[in-house]
C-alpha cells in the first residue's frame, strides 16, 4: 500500500493515507469536532479508516478513543498514525464489522461517531477499498442502528451523511433527542453534508439547528470554518439534553 501524509488541525494531527482508496478529509474533520465529549469520556467511532476523525477528536478533548475498522490494512496503518502522533496510550484501533463488532467492543459509550457508507445504488467507484467506504448497499440505517447501539443512556451518537439522504436516516432514528445540523458549501447553495446527533433517551424535540457555512464567496473557507478545520475548535451546538 502506497501512503501519503496529510495534515490536520493547523498540523496538530498528521496522518497517512492510502494513495488510492477513499481518503478521510473535511467530513472527518467536522464529524470530529461535532462530538460534544468531555474529559473522562470514552468513544468509539464506528468505520475509522486510517483513523483522522479519532485521531482529530481525541488532539482536541484527550478523551479516550477506539476506532473500529473492517480493513485490515488500515487498522494496522491507523495505529501506526497513533503512535506517531504520540496518541498510541489513548487511541487504538481494531478490526471488526460495525454491523456484527468484536466481543470486547459489545459495550456502551459516551460517544460513538462515524461517517457510514451513505451512497445508494449506482456505479461503484472501480477501487474496492473506495467502494467499500463508499456505497452503503442499503445498510445506512443499519449503521445508524449500530451507532445507537453502542451508545449509552444520556450518551451522544454523531453521524455525517449525504444531506439528500437526511429524511432516510431520520425515519431510522428515534423521534426525539436529535439534532440535524447542515453543512453548507456557501450561503446561497443547498448543503450537501449534513450531522446528525442523538442523545439517547432523550425525549427533548427535534432540533433543526442553523448549522455552518464553510465558505465565503471568493472560495475561502468562513471565520467559522477556519477555526474548526485549522485551529481546531468544536463545532459549537446546542443539543437536546435529557
Amino acid at each position: 500500500m502506497i501512503v501519503e501524509a496529510e495534515t490536520f488541525l493547523g498540523g496538530k494531527v498528521i496522518v497517512r493515507q492510502p494513495e488510492t482508496g477513499f481518503r478521510s478529509g473535511l467530513d472527518a474533520v467536522m464529524l470530529a469536532a461535532a462530538v460534544p465529549a468531555r474529559t473522562g469520556h470514552i468513544a468509539l467511532e464506528l468505520g475509522a479508516g486510517s483513523g483522522a476523525a479519532s485521531l482529530c477528536l481525541a488532539a482536541r478533548t484527550g478523551i479516550a478513543v477506539t476506532g473500529l475498522e473492517l480493513d485490515a490494512a488500515l487498522v494496522l496503518l491507523a495505529n501506526e498514525n497513533a503512535a506517531a502522533n504520540v496518541m498510541g496510550e489513548t487511541v487504538r484501533f481494531v478490526e471488526g464489522d460495525v454491523l456484527s463488532p468484536p466481543e470486547a467492543l459489545k459495550t456502551g459509550f459516551d460517544m460513538v461517531f462515524a461517517n457510514p457508507p451513505f451512497h445508494g445504488p449506482g456505479s461503484a467507484p472501480p477501487d474496492p477499498a473506495r467502494a467499500r467506504a463508499l456505497m452503503d448497499k442499503d445498510s445506512l440505517a443499519a449503521w445508524l442502528a449500530a451507532g445507537l447501539k453502542r451508545t449509552i443512556s444520556g450518551g451522544v451518537f454523531t453521524a455525517i451523511i449525504r444531506a439528500d439522504r437526511a429524511g432516510e436516516a431520520l425515519v431510522a432514528l428515534p423521534e426525539t433527542g436529535v439534532t440535524l445540523i447542515p453543512l453548507w458549501p456557501r450561503a446561497e447553495l443547498p448543503a450537501k453534508r449534513v450531522i446528525l446527533q442523538v442523545v439517547k433517551g432523550s425525549g427533548a424535540a427535534f432540533v433543526l439547528h442553523p448549522g455552518l457555512i464553510l465558505h465565503q464567496n471568493d472560495g475561502a473557507y468562513t471565520p467559522q470554518a477556519q477555526a474548526i478545520l485549522r485551529g481546531g475548535s468544536a463545532l459549537a451546538l446546542d443539543f437536546p439534553r435529557l
